[in-house]
């Protein structure tokens, strides 16, 4: 473990040190994201009028879930991203050889290689959205809702993490799949709103097909203090089972990779 962390400094020391030499991208980021934000909340406020409320969930509430959905696009900018897309060319261009040749996880190397600070202001702006927010719906940081928080947001990232590897790591049979990761985020996009506002059809489909509910709206209840005992039971297991199954995804994929050389 201790090596891998090493690893990890040397790796976002390299990366910040190249990227911050344009610095003006990180004042142009943080414009276009906060322009993104206010449009979403422009977006979620007409949803509320006069003592209306969306799929139960109140004006905080709801604005608690879009901070956990800008907090999940931060972190996308900045990890995911930026190291997953790198999978299609190493497939394409048979540099994948090398990685699998280096003496370190190759999972672990495609995944954390890069660190992008460009995400950094969608990270601030949806931390500082949540706090806002929960402020404003009451929710009190008792140490039980603080854990409950923090273990779900974990979980969501470890879910995330997966449906893009996933699909990254499809590339070797699929070299093409910049559409697909297109649809994948239009998907996503909505946990913007409280799961519980769509359909039930869709509310079944954000659940049990494409766990979007587990993303956004779980934790925005463990965040308010008010996710119950089976959801975050819930949360974790899909949480450990993504990332299993992108574990077992990746060496499965393997199998079927020829190399540059053969």
């Amino acid at each position: 473990m201790g090596r891998y962390l090493t690893t990890l400094k040397v790796f976002w020391i390299a990366s910040l040190t190249a990227e911050l030499e344009y610095q003006a991208n990180f004042l142009i980021e943080l414009v276009a994201t906060a322009g993104n934000l206010v449009g979403s909340i422009f977006v979620l406020s007409l949803f509320y009028g006069r003592g209306q409320s969306l799929g139960g969930w109140s004006w905080e509430g709801a604005l608690v879930v879009l901070g956990v959905y800008t907090l999940l696009e931060g972190i996308t900018s900045t990890l995911l991203q930026p190291n997953l897309s790198t999978i299609v060319a190493h497939v394409r261009t048979g540099s994948l050889d090398f990685v699998l040749l280096k003496p370190i996880d190759s999972q672990f190397w495609l995944s954390a290689r890069t660190f992008s600070p460009w995400g950094l202001p969608g990270i601030a702006l949806g931390a500082g959205l949540i706090g806002y927010a929960a402020w404003k719906a009451g929710a009190t940081p008792a140490p039980l809702t603080l854990l409950g928080a923090a273990l779900m947001l974990v979980a969501s990232l470890m879910i995330l993490y997966s449906l893009w590897f996933v699909l990254a790591a499809s590339s070797i049979w699929f070299v093409k799949i910049w559409n697909a990761t297109e649809v994948l985020r239009s998907v996503l996009v909505a946990g913007r709103f409280p799961v519980s506002a769509f359909p039930a059809g869709l509310r079944a489909f954000f659940t049990f097909i494409v766990p979007v509910a587990f993303l956004t709206t779980v934790p925005a209840e463990a965040i308010l203090g008010r996710a119950s005992g089976p959801w975050l039971l819930a949360g974790g297991a899909v949480a450990i089972g993504s990332v299993v199954a992108s574990r077992w995804f990746w060496n499965f994929a393997l199998r079927f990779y020829t190399s540059a050389s053969s």
